[in-house]
């Protein structure tokens, strides 16, 4: 269980004022089971979204269109970005009329394609940035201070210039744009635009990677714990609420009424984060299992029925994190997940004192295609077998009739291989000690590949335990081998951990985890 996303591609765009969506990964709303859309699944009558402004009136023909467009996006940047006022008259300079903020939020509302909304945030990061003639003068005042003997307010003045000039223009119009009535939420889907457009590759560079860079760390300001409220879920909770959480679901979606009905019930707790500027709109969600032990399985979660429908004290001794969802692409890095998860352990622990055991049931996105990965490149070196055992291959080959390189690839890629119960047994050994690799020794920078893994251990959990055959879904067969794994918080623990592994980059990994890493470094070689 890690942050997910949850896309909105396919929703309506609003402008500051309008009701947006929750935006995740770029685009895509997720499915609710059977093709059922969230509106089928939930037929409420929600306020109509307000319609995107029409764009910008521009001559016909597309090479005219091209260009009037690039002049209206200049001449509107020349007009709505502040300038940056002298040092001096930093406090006296009055704020810019907000008619020129809603300028700017009208016209990228009127925007239709990704592609220009991409070039006027290219054209904002690039034109509008830090002013580098002033950093350089500055700077070289600051050094020239630091070598002569100087009042200490001197300096510190020097540096307080020198930190004027390095905040980028464009800054100052995000800020303001914050004032306006639903600012804040304009500007968070303007950085699910900006992420988008980077990942299409519409809009690269330095430049861009620093606004973007500005606009997460002004984000991470506005959303921190203390602007955000805690609010739990029930079957009682407004319609309209159990909607979003059925949309915002991006890690076992939610097929129909009595599947959200038993999410939401007894032995089940789910909980999100509002923000005072969108209250009751959910920006992260947080589902919580409560059993007698450690689940193993993701089915026996979200699949069965609880044991009654009165809750038992006595039968709950483990809280279950098994899916938390970021709703708003435009939030992404800024630190929600970790926030929530706290705050949720202290709520069950207020309503549960014995409750003893916390974890996670996480997906392992990213293994199988992994692992594909290898086995596309030891079939391009002349059959090549480094993944493995000699008794292994032998067995494998057997049952499926051919080189194992190419029929796994063929297998792994969809879920018929789990007919064949022959099969699984043999894929068991070697799949959980890859995986096992995977998680503890792929890295990125130092730090775990695995993203799911990477924001648990930044939290200071455990690698606890490698669950085989967890998620028997089409998605957890084809996105891990149906493998998940449990990530665990010993509360007196997580401060230490999260500590070794941000500074030393140290994985705390069980006996399990670390057993199944030392069967690969024996029987594999990569």
């Amino acid at each position: 269980m890690g942050p997910a996303r949850a896309g909105s591609r396919n929703r309506k765009r609003g402008g500051a004022g309008g009701l947006a969506p929750g935006q995740l990964s770029p685009g895509i709303m997720r499915a609710l089971g059977s093709g059922l859309s969230a509106r089928r699944l939930l037929p409420l009558r929600l306020p109509p979204r307000p319609r995107r402004p029409p764009g910008p009136q521009l001559s016909s023909g597309p090479v005219a269109a091209a260009g009037a467009l690039e002049r209206a996006m200049d001449e509107l940047l020349r007009r709505a970005v502040p300038p940056t006022p002298a040092y001096e008259l930093r406090e006296k300079t009055p704020a810019p009329a907000e008619g020129q903020c809603a300028d700017f939020v009208s016209f990228y509302g009127g925007l239709a394609e990704v592609a220009q909304r991409a070039e006027l945030l290219g054209r904002l990061a690039q034109g509008f940035g830090v002013d580098h003639g002033q950093v350089a003068e500055q700077s070289a005042g600051v050094l020239q201070l630091r070598q002569q003997p100087r009042e200490p307010a001197v300096l510190l003045q020097a540096e307080d210039r020198l930190r004027y000039a390095l905040v980028p223009r464009y800054r100052g119009l995000f800020h303001h744009i914050s004032k306006l009535d639903g600012g804040v939420r304009f500007l968070v889907q303007l950085r699910a635009d900006l992420l988008e457009a980077q990942a299409l590759k519409l809009v690269e560079g330095p430049h861009v990677r620093e606004m973007n860079g500005v606009l997460k760390g002004m984000l991470s300001e506005w959303f921190s714990s203390g602007f955000l409220s805690l609010e739990r879920v029930t079957w009682h909770s407004p319609c309209e609420v159990l909607q979003r959480i059925s949309e915002a679901e991006a890690v076992h979606p939610v097929k129909n009424w009595m599947d959200m009905k038993r999410r939401v019930g007894p032995y089940r707790r789910c909980y999100f984060f509002s923000h005072c500027s969108t209250p009751e709109e959910p920006l992260i969600v947080l589902h919580v299992a409560l059993t007698s032990d450690i689940s193993n399985n993701i089915q026996a979660i979200v699949k069965e029925c609880p044991p009654s429908e009165t809750e038992e004290r006595n039968r709950i001794a483990a809280a279950i994190f098994y899916s938390i969802s970021l709703t708003q692409q435009g939030l992404q890095g800024v630190e929600l997940g970790t926030f929530l998860i706290k705050r949720v352990v202290k709520e069950l622990q207020k309503e549960f004192p014995h409750l003893g055991a916390f974890s996670s049931l996480s997906p392992i996105p990213g293994f199988t295609k992994w692992l594909l990965g290898l086995l596309n490149s030891q079939t391009k070196e002349h059959g090549r077998n480094e993944l493995f055992t000699d008794s292994e291959c032998k067995e494998i080959t057997e049952i499926t009739g051919g080189p194992i390189q190419e029929t796994l690839k063929v297998m792994l890629s969809s879920s018929e291989w789990v007919k064949s119960e022959k099969l699984v047994r043999a894929l068991q050994a070697p799949l959980m000690r890859l995986c096992a690799w995977y998680l503890y020794g792929e890295k990125h920078r130092g730090f775990a590949l695995n993203p799911v893994a990477n924001f648990h251990l930044q939290n200071g959990a455990v690698m606890w335990r490698i669950n085989w055959m967890a998620d028997s879904s089409l998605r957890g067969l084809t996105g891990s081998c149906g493998l998940m794994v449990n990530y665990r918080y010993y509360l007196e623990e997580t401060g230490p951990n999260s500590i070794a592994y941000l500074g030393s980059k140290n994985i705390k990994a069980s006996e399990q985890v670390l057993s199944l890493v030392a069967q690969f470094q024996k029987n594999s070689k990569l």
